[in-house]
């Protein structure tokens, strides 16, 4: 199965298959993988597999480590964490966090505090200019309700991480709300990247 696969010169993490998210335009509902052949996962790995797959790699020699993958990173929320603590024993190497921003929904807690020190980036699925926007493109299993926590994960996550982005995918929005999501992004202090929509080849 498909741990670790790369990304230009950035190292991504395939931890997961779970997701909170269902989200219409996915690339893992249109391919089995993209620059990898199958990220789907025979089961989840465990956090020594992990890190075992990880020390074949020359960490030193990447850019970044990101945590992306087909699923949710937050899903395997202290696992993950176990994995950026090894990183950082034996690597400097920038790491970057891709989620939607259920972490708190997940855990049931604040969770922003432990991403101290763990994550140089964090890059956060806005997607939409409202919550039921969100919503309908989105169908997240808490509903309308993901929407503000996700917000409030980003504005809090910035008080621990050096760089948080939000994100939302051209061509899943109307362009007029694209203007919406730059507001709601600077009202927070925050960047925002507009994403290419991966489509599959024909």
């Amino acid at each position: 199965m498909t741990i670790t696969y790369p990304v230009g010169n950035s190292l991504y993490l395939n931890i997961t298959n779970r997701c909170t998210n269902a989200c219409e335009f996915c690339v893992r509902t249109q391919s089995d993988g993209y620059y990898a052949d199958n990220l789907w996962l025979e089961r989840e790995p465990t956090v020594q597999e992990i890190c075992n797959d990880l020390a074949s790699h020359n960490l030193d020699g990447y850019d970044e480590i990101v945590f992306c993958g087909y699923g949710e990173p937050t899903c395997r929320f202290d696992d993950m964490l176990a994995v950026c603590d090894y990183i950082r024993s034996v690597t400097k190497t920038p790491i970057r966090l891709n989620t939607n921003g259920h972490a708190d929904l997940i855990c049931g807690r604040d969770t922003t505090p432990e991403l101290q020190g763990r994550f140089d980036t964090i890059s956060i699925s806005l997607n939409a200019a409202s919550a039921e926007e969100y919503q309908r493109i989105c169908h997240s299993v808490y509903g309308e309700a993901a929407y503000d926590a996700m917000l409030t994960f980003a504005a809090n996550a910035k008080k621990y991480v050096p760089r948080v982005i939000l994100s939302v995918v051209h061509g899943t929005i109307p362009d007029a709300d694209l203007d919406l999501c730059r507001e709601i992004a600077s009202s927070r202090g925050l960047e925002l990247r507009i994403r290419d929509y991966i489509r599959k080849e024909q």
